[in-house]
């Protein structure tokens, strides 16, 4: 991967939807030469997809959560069993087996406090081989641009 490729990257992450001459312009190639490269990069796996990004708000999951999880027990089938279970929530948008004073912290989005409050008590804390759940919930998100 060189130079071109990794700016053919950064211009994908801000707009996966860009066409292909607007982005062989950004980056300096004629469009086939551009189109070739995208091409090798998703075929290699570097670029694993595309896809559109939801505003929560507007699907009703304004609420944001940061759950941090920790196990009972580490044996291999509880650890199945908990990643398992957990994949079939739809409120989990994103779980991410960590180190720490957590086995997993959990990226949930549910529509408010009270949906939250439902869904750890009877989806989250009933998962196999859950000993404790401690919630953290955003107050504001700020984006890359905003830092």
């Amino acid at each position: 991967m060189d130079e071109v490729d990794r700016s053919i990257l950064a211009v994908l992450e801000q707009n996966g939807r860009i066409s292909n001459n607007e982005l062989a312009a950004r980056v300096g190639l004629s469009p086939s030469p551009c189109l070739r490269r995208v091409r090798q990069l998703e075929e290699a796996g570097v670029i694993r997809g595309y896809r559109a990004l939801i505003d929560p708000a507007a699907v009703g999951r304004s609420l944001r959560v940061f759950a941090g999880v920790r196990l009972m027990r580490h044996t291999r089938a509880d650890v199945v069993a908990f990643e398992r279970g957990i994949t079939q929530l739809p409120e989990v948008v994103a779980c991410h087996h960590i180190t720490g004073n957590f086995d997993y912290l959990l990226q949930v989005e549910v529509a408010d406090l009270p949906a939250y409050e439902g869904f750890h008590a009877n989806q989250l804390a009933a998962l196999p081989g859950v000993a404790t759940v401690t919630s953290y919930v955003t107050m504001k998100t700020l984006s890359p641009e905003a830092i």
